[in-house]
């Protein structure tokens, strides 16, 4: 049996590697130990608990406002004295925080392979997302196994000279745990959202939190106080908890009869909420992915992004971040109906609810202990999730 040691920190972690877990522990060839740096304290432990998992592990690193550097640190320090005591045969990290690249380099210093989980996503601009696209290309010099979601992916990594023999396709695993979300959550988690399956409003669930938009932030919420005033549309406004991010949005959009601003979600009531949405305005690199997979028109608040897949199939669209720029886009989804369809029409890119199944036959095959696995090719079985979710019944078998 090999052990796998798990390490995550925030809440997308813990969504796309949630499946994962759970099918490690449910493979006789594994014995997962996930470690949690705590990076993102409260929202990570909401979503564990929506998976009903906890970490065996767990740092409790956050503090308030630390830095970049500060959050690294104390999760390498931390990171390496558990791994040294561990018995484990691979590091396992997905996408790029902090705790991917102090994970990925805890794991190295202890000579264990590293296994990187959303590997070869590429902007092409270092310095967008801050820090991720770093962060990202860090992390594959020194990963032994890349779990890339899409063709697109796998080619980023060829392309700096990684060995094609070192890269699986998966599909993305958020879609796995998207698939099994769909149908648990039994309401929007928020009193001041208990109206909304009565309320004739089109929705827009709007949200900005990057780094990156932190100095525009007062644009974007204007922008959403805008689409508020049309009497047709409602605007919900799941809040980051980060005080930058808070001391710029709700001077603006307080006060507001169709804006409608809560606390960041549980992950079921959120993918309950996606599903209720009309239109997804945002800046997270989840709704570049969960949105089209949902059929729901997404409007990026971004320049560039490192997932341009969705954005080149039509189901996404970059917007920036000028209020004109996003209220112009978010109008024409609003006012066209053939606009409106042809976005909410296309099948998702980023896979088809095997990612899981992929990703166990991948680190099987790099352990000589099972056949190499068939890549994930968009568009080759129905990708699009938004007749499936009700009722699905699970996460998909490990075969």
């Amino acid at each position: 049996m090999r052990t796998i040691a798990v390490i995550l920190g925030t809440r997308p972690e813990a969504i796309k590697l949630a499946p994962v877990i759970r099918a490690l522990r449910e493979d006789p060839r594994f014995e997962p130990v996930v470690i949690s740096t705590g990076q993102h304290r409260q929202m990570l432990d909401e979503a564990l608990a929506a998976f009903d998992l906890v970490p065996d592990l767990d740092l409790e690193i956050m503090a308030p406002r630390q830095t970049l550097a500060e959050v690294t640190y104390r999760s390498l320090r931390g990171l390496e004295r558990r791994l040294a005591g561990l018995a484990a045969d691979a590091v396992m990290v997905h996408g790029d925080t902090a705790t991917t690249v102090a994970g990925a380099l805890a794991g190295f210093h202890n000579r264990l392979p590293v296994i990187h989980v959303e590997a070869g996503l590429r902007s092409g601009n270092l310095h967008s997302p801050f820090p991720e696209e770093a962060n990202r290309r860090l992390v594959a010099q020194i990963t032994a196994l890349h779990l890339a979601p899409t063709p697109g992916n796998a080619g980023n990594l060829i392309r700096e000279g990684i060995a094609p023999d070192r890269i699986v396709v998966t599909g993305n695993t958020v879609i796995d745990a998207l698939r099994w979300a769909g149908g648990q959550a039994r309401d929007y988690g928020d009193p001041a959202l208990a109206d909304l399956d009565e309320d004739p409003c089109r929705l827009v669930l709007g949200s900005a939190h990057r780094r990156e938009s932190w100095g525009h932030l007062t644009e974007i919420a204007t922008a959403f106080r805008e689409m508020a005033d049309r009497p047709t549309v409602r605007v919900v406004i799941p809040l980051h908890r980060n005080p930058a991010v808070r001391e710029a949005v709700l001077p603006v959009v307080a006060g507001h009869p169709r804006i409608t601003v809560v606390d960041p979600l549980p992950y079921l009531p959120f993918c309950r909420l996606m599903m209720r949405a009309d239109l997804i305005v945002s800046d997270s690199s989840g709704a570049e992915e969960e949105g089209p997979a949902l059929g729901k028109p997404t409007l990026v608040l971004r320049e560039v992004t490192e997932r341009p897949e969705a954005v080149i199939s039509g189901t996404a669209r970059l917007v920036g971040r000028t209020t004109c720029g996003i209220v112009a886009e978010a109008a024409r989804l609003l006012d066209d109906p053939v606009e409106y369809e042809r976005m909410a029409s296309k099948a998702s890119p980023y896979g088809d609810g095997r990612a899981t199944a992929r990703t166990i036959g991948a680190i099987a095959h790099y352990f000589d202990d099972g056949p190499a696995v068939l890549p994930f090719v968009p568009g080759s079985a129905v990708d699009r999730l938004s007749t499936e979710l009700v009722g699905s019944g699970g996460f998909p078998a490990v075969v």
